[in-house]
């Protein structure tokens, strides 16, 4: 299990790194806070989260402890507090511009999408080496030549880079983007890519996701 480090500058102090599964859990906290109903629900306890969510009060407790918030002895949490801390953990509150690379069916997917806005995450634009792709994009985002790519990055200070082109093109774009300053990758690409120590990669392999699911669908005997 990888544990990550959390940038101390971010909570003001240094703490201890958290588990990916943890991190990975508390957007579904915040999802099922979300659709509670706050004007009937306005305390939840570990208990009822775990049970509504299949998994352990300690497991529960645990995650949320990581954001710094503190239950009530047979309270539990104010909901709109503990869903706020989750935002403000996860950065959710300051929003990140990303520059998308690939203008494929995946990556026009990805830039008509509008709900990344609630999760802090910002895509200013793609690039796409294709001079058929270029120009306007789904919700007035532009798609740049890839030439753009590092004036673009640099100029915006942007600090995130979502590739979704062709496995043979990944490796070279991540090199890209690691010479102009981009400090995390969210990868799509059917591609493991190389990269620096200090920059984060963070793998969306679909086939592997799909190769589990028709496992396990083929062990249910369906």
């Amino acid at each position: 299990m990888e544990n990550l480090p959390i940038d101390p500058a971010a909570g003001g102090e240094e703490r201890a790194p958290i588990a990916e599964p943890t991190l990975r859990r508390l957007p579904v906290y915040h999802n099922y806070l979300k659709n509670l109903d706050s004007s009937k629900t306005h305390a939840i306890s570990c208990t009822q989260i775990a049970q509504d969510l299949h998994l352990t009060p300690i497991q529960v407790r645990k995650d949320l402890a990581c954001t710094g918030i503190v239950g009530k002895p047979k309270t539990g949490y104010d909901t709109e507090a503990l869903r706020l801390a989750i935002e403000d953990f996860l950065g959710w509150n300051n929003p990140n511009d990303a520059l998308l690379f690939g203008a494929g069916h995946l990556g026009l997917a990805l830039l008509s999408y509008d709900g990344f806005a609630s999760y802090g995450l910002d895509i200013v634009a793609a690039v796409d080496a294709d001079p058929a792709k270029q120009g306007a994009g789904p919700r007035d985002k532009k798609i740049l030549p890839l030439e753009k790519a590092a004036g673009l990055i640099r100029r915006m200070h942007i600090k995130i880079a979502i590739i979704a082109v062709p496995e043979a093109a990944a490796q070279s774009i991540a090199d890209l983007c690691v010479s102009c300053g981009i400090k995390a990758i969210w990868n799509f690409a059917p591609a493991k890519i190389t990269v620096p120590a200090d920059v984060t990669v963070q793998h969306e392999n679909l086939a592997s996701s799909l190769a589990v699911l028709s496992k396990k669908l083929s062990l249910r005997g369906e």
